[in-house]
């Protein structure tokens, strides 16, 4: 018994290590969403952090600022699915073999 919680042990921290350089990776990773036609961009890292937002000057109406505010949400909102999509494409295999570890919680 005292062999395989070992091993369990050994595929545990090597499981961890193969999770820290995937996020690690991910943090350098980049996606990017536009709404509005194009005129918000936002680019967001698999990190899921928003890095850049632009916007176009057509998109800032002053009698109008609710829409360029829905505009740059719809577009901060795209970016971060996009980027959970990357985090999960990048570690779903490595989560996979954790549950098969039969570990609560992960």
């Amino acid at each position: 018994m005292a062999m395989d919680f070992e091993k369990l042990m050994q595929q545990a921290q090597q499981m961890q290590e193969q999770m820290a350089k995937a996020q690690e990776e991910l943090a350098g990773e980049t996606v990017e969403a536009s709404a509005g036609g194009g005129m918000v961009k936002v680019k967001a890292t698999g990190g899921l952090e928003i890095t850049e937002i632009t916007i176009s000057p057509e998109a800032i109406d002053p009698n109008e600022p609710e829409l360029l505010a829905d505009t740059v949400l719809a577009a901060v909102n795209e970016a971060l699915r996009s980027a959970q999509q990357l985090v999960e494409a990048k570690l779903g295999g490595a989560m996979g073999g954790m549950q098969g570890l039969g570990l609560p919680g992960l």
